[in-house]
C-alpha cells in the first residue's frame, strides 16, 4: 500500500511540475513571433575610434563589407554582396544623400579608427526596389561592417 501511495504522490508531483512548465512553454511559443523584425537602425560599436568625429558636411572615407541579413547564418550574415576591403576606400559626403539612409545615420558620430556594425531595415536601405540587379532583393535587411578611416 505504501508503495502505491508513494508512486501516486511522485506521479502527482511530477505531473503538477510538468503541466505548468509545458503550459508556459505552449503560451511562449504561441506568443513568440515567427521571426524577429528589425524596425530601426541598430548600431554596434566593435571598436570606438579616437580620431575626428564624422558630422554632416564632412567627407568620410570608409572600408565596408555588406551582407544580406540572415538570422540563421553565422553572426546573422548571409550572402556578402559588396566590400571595399582590399580596394580603395569608399568616400562620400555625409548628409548629401549619396548613400542609403542607414549609412547616413549609422556613420554620423563615428570617430576615425572606429569600427561599427550597422543592421539596417529595408526602409533605411533599398526598400521595395531592392538593388544590384537582384543581388539585394526587395525589402532586404542588411548588415554592414564599417571602419572609419578618415574624415575631411
Amino acid at each position: 500500500m505504501k508503495y502505491k501511495s508513494i508512486t501516486a504522490l511522485l506521479a502527482s508531483v511530477l505531473f503538477t511540475s510538468i503541466l505548468p512548465a509545458s503550459t508556459a512553454l505552449a503560451q511562449t511559443k504561441a506568443q513568440a513571433p515567427d521571426s524577429v523584425v528589425i524596425s530601426r537602425l541598430t548600431k554596434i560599436d566593435e571598436k570606438v575610434g579616437t580620431g575626428k568625429e564624422a558630422i554632416v558636411g564632412n567627407t568620410v572615407y570608409v572600408h565596408y563589407t555588406g551582407w544580406l541579413h540572415d538570422p540563421f547564418a553565422y553572426r546573422e550574415r548571409g550572402n556578402k554582396f559588396d566590400s571595399s576591403v582590399g580596394q580603395q576606400p569608399f568616400s562620400f559626403s555625409l548628409g548629401a544623400g549619396r548613400v542609403i539612409k542607414g549609412w547616413e545615420q549609422g556613420v554620423a558620430g563615428m570617430k576615425v579608427g572606429g569600427k561599427r556594425t550597422l543592421v539596417i531595415p529595408p526602409e533605411l536601405a533599398y526598400g521595395p526596389a531592392g538593388a544590384g540587379n537582384g543581388m539585394i532583393p526587395p525589402n532586404s535587411y542588411l548588415i554592414f561592417d564599417i571602419e572609419l578611416l578618415d574624415v575631411r
